[in-house]
């Protein structure tokens, strides 16, 4: 081998070298660059996993097209009413435990929005709620407080999961009917014991109701600014009122 080849070889191995080198250490400040802090002005983006170190979720932000289903002990369900663009919650067992949700558009000449920020008791469905709705103009928006049973909400998505993926039609909706009442029954579906808010006729109200759901004291503000505080039986009719009706 001549001289000049041998020159040739060092300079070779010595651009290798260095190439090497540089490749390196790109790699470890790119490394470093996406493990540490970064800093940015405006991101687009269709969803977002906030996880622990072990993978484990904890929180989405997505839109309506990305929003997940919903997950309770392990186990995914399709969920009912559809998705929509917020925030989901999650417990350190993975399992859903609340969230933030919120829509609204204009079709066929009449406006539908809503809004509502939930937390669930555990494996079971909202207990606490600030809510809102407008249905073309009729507004409701107030404070919920729901009771919920002891047993896990996966027993009731469970009784409900095949039914919703069978066809349209009368035997899917007689199905679901007797799902429904078995929920009911069970006293799976939970009942709203507290509401503090507006109603759709402009009325302010703080309703409370008993175990089973029936509301049993209101007071209320109506929209020509009458107020009355009103005592319900069962069956929801007025035993007492101030003023008297």
């Amino acid at each position: 081998m001549d001289r000049e080849t041998r020159r040739a070889l060092r300079l070779l191995q010595a651009y290798a070298g260095i190439t090497t080198t540089l490749l390196v250490a790109l790699s470890l400040a790119a490394f470093r660059q996406a493990g540490g802090r970064r800093r940015l002005e405006e991101i687009d983006v269709e969803r977002i996993n906030i996880v622990e170190r072990d993978g484990r979720v904890r929180l989405v932000i997505s839109n309506k097209s990305r929003a997940p289903d919903i997950v309770l002990q392990g186990k995914t369900y399709h969920r009912s009413g559809g998705n929509s663009a917020g925030m989901i919650f999650y417990n350190e067992e993975g399992t859903e435990d609340g969230g933030l949700g919120f829509s609204g558009e204009t079709r066929n000449g009449r406006h539908i929005a809503e809004g509502a920020l939930l937390f669930d008791q555990y494996n079971q469905d909202q207990t606490v709620g600030i809510m809102y709705s407008d249905d073309n103009g009729r507004r409701s928006a107030g404070l919920h407080v729901w009771d919920r049973p002891n047993a896990s909400l996966a027993e009731l998505a469970e009784l409900v999961e095949g039914i919703k993926r069978m066809p349209d039609g009368p035997e899917k909706d007689r199905k679901m009917a007797a799902a429904r009442e078995e929920a009911r029954r069970r006293g799976w579906a939970g009942v709203q014991r507290v509401m503090v808010g507006k109603t759709p006729d402009q009325t302010a109200m703080v309703m409370l109701a008993d175990p089973q759901g029936r509301p049993r004291l209101r007071l209320l503000v109506d929209s020509t600014g009458a107020g009355r505080i009103e005592l319900l039986d069962g069956d929801g009719q007025v035993t007492y009122s101030v003023p008297g009706r």
